[in-house]
């Protein structure tokens, strides 16, 4: 009588444990982690700030809506961030993705501010099988390496070279156009890169680059530099340096009195750190930060609603990319159904969703099909010059001469 009762009860667990009660009670992990190696000190701190910001602000709306739906566990999982300061360091870059895929079991990795930094991290992304998500780096090559887990919702250096271009030609009437170009290209993988692209473009867009000068990133002096392109006649620069040394090439463009009728200085105005270095110094240049506030895409003015409460500003030029990255993993989790890290990176790859910088797609290599908009730093503030039907002010050409500049207000 014993041992049959014994039977009856071990029967009765085992059935309990395939009841649905008892699988819903395997209902998941308490969060979502996700892994992010962020510049926050370092020459990228600017930017790195921009990109906190973004992905902390989305996280919170995502949460505050309930979490992200896992159809795998049937309820909403919210997510959490595991940011760590790669100091603007690609060798940090890879240590801390290291790092959070070891320690912290990450679904998914978000990257920095920086090409180099977004180069270092999607070979590690690849090794660990970890889909890897990177906004603000325009370098195009790292995408032609067959990569399969890097994703990329920001403009590449083959639509940056166009667009400079095709935005003097709509904007300018033939004859008052800046054809004469110079060069200063960084001499590194993304500064080569977007050399040759500016260099190949001009000719077939009727501009002729007349100078390319080169330097180290981290240069102190770039005089010698901005008499050769001054010798040169450059009516057009085009440039991309970080944020320090941009500071230091316009700050020495100022003391020389050397101003070109237009001046493109990718990357380095994107952080609000420029006007407040250069004062009236830094206005007047064009950059691509992917972005601008006043596009007006779903959720934007809601974006610029907590922005101005934390900041007392619209959002700057790098959240709203990296407030979409979020946007885009919580929406391809939810298509996977699973945390599984392969059906999340093939959810991605699958993207069509509209976002605070617009719908956005993916190409085979990991590129997004994403707008590529121009700023122009106007009176201290980014204003978006192109493209043209979400423009907030009109093009500032020529600059006018540095003596003759107003302080902002």
């Amino acid at each position: 009588m014993k041992r049959r009762f014994f039977l009856i009860l071990l029967v009765l667990v085992f059935v309990s444990t395939l009841s649905p009660l008892a699988m819903a009670q395997d209902n998941g992990p308490e969060t979502i982690v996700v892994g992010a190696t962020v510049p926050l000190t370092g020459r990228y701190a600017g930017g790195g700030a921009q990109v906190e910001r973004g992905y902390m602000l989305a996280v919170e709306d995502i949460n505050a809506a309930g979490g992200v739906f896992v159809e795998e566990y049937n309820r909403q999982i919210p997510l959490e961030i595991v940011l760590l300061d790669d100091e603007s360091d690609p060798v940090k870059t890879v240590s801390n993705l290291e790092d959070l895929y070891n320690n912290n079991d990450v679904v998914a990795y978000l990257g920095g501010f920086g090409s180099d930094l977004h180069a270092a991290a999607a070979a590690v992304a690849e090794v660990n099988a970890v889909p890897y998500l990177g906004v603000a780096f325009a370098l195009w090559d790292v995408h032609q390496q067959g990569y399969e887990y890097l994703f990329s919702p920001f403009p590449k250096s083959p639509d940056l070279s166009v667009t400079t271009f095709e935005f003097l030609n709509a904007t300018l009437p033939e004859g008052e156009r800046p054809t004469r170009v110079g060069i200063l290209q960084e001499q590194t993988d993304w500064g080569i890169e977007l050399g040759d692209f500016w260099e190949e473009d001009a000719a077939e867009y009727g501009y002729e680059v007349v100078a390319r000068e080169t330097y180290a990133p981290g240069t102190q002096d770039f005089t010698d530099l901005i008499l050769q392109l001054q010798n040169a006649d450059v009516q057009l620069l085009l440039s991309l340096p970080n944020p320090p040394d941009g500071i230091t090439l316009l700050t020495q463009m100022a003391e020389l009195d050397w101003t070109p009728a237009a001046t493109v200085v990718i990357r380095a105005a994107d952080p609000p750190t420029w006007s407040q270095s250069l004062g009236a110094n830094g206005d007047n240049v064009l950059f691509m930060p992917g972005w601008h506030n006043a596009m007006a895409f779903s959720g934007v003015e809601e974006l610029n609603a907590r922005h101005i409460q934390m900041m007392e500003r619209p959002s700057d030029p790098i959240v709203g990319p990296s407030y979409a990255l979020i946007q885009i993993l919580a929406a391809a989790i939810e298509e996977a159904g699973t945390l599984d890290r392969e059906a999340v990176r093939d959810a991605i790859a699958a993207t069509d969703l509209d976002t605070v910088i617009g719908n956005v797609t993916f190409n085979e290599d990991g590129t997004g099909n994403v707008v590529t908009a121009i700023l122009q730093v106007q009176n201290g503030r980014p204003e978006l010059v192109w493209p043209a039907e979400y423009a907030t002010a009109d093009f500032i050409y020529p600059a006018p001469p540095f003596d003759e500049r107003e302080p902002a207000t």
